[in-house]
């Protein structure tokens, strides 16, 4: 099993707007067969500023799966609109 942890830090402009847009189409990649585990969070309230603004968790069976959900449409799309939003990304893939 292969965890995908991919972190974002949003641009300042829009941040709140941005966030909530992020976590509404984050929600449609729930949809992909790929995806055993899913999870999409957002920093706590009062924490520090340093800390990143959103987060994917998803849990894939093989990294064949894990390369199948990067290359999939719907990713790209996510993807896209990712970069249009992101100021700083962090990513691991790792076995559980």
């Amino acid at each position: 099993m292969i965890r995908h942890v991919c972190m974002f830090t949003l641009k300042d402009e829009n941040k709140e707007s941005s966030i909530e847009e992020f976590m509404k189409r984050a929600q449609k990649l729930k949809e992909l067969e790929t995806i055993r585990q899913f999870n999409v969070v957002r920093n706590a309230k009062d924490t520090p500023a340093s800390n990143y603004d959103v987060a994917l968790i998803f849990d894939f069976e093989t990294t064949k799966d894990l390369d199948t959900y990067q290359k999939c449409p719907q990713h790209l799309e996510f993807g896209d609109f990712v970069a249009s939003v992101k100021k700083e990304r962090a990513c691991i893939d790792y076995e559980i």
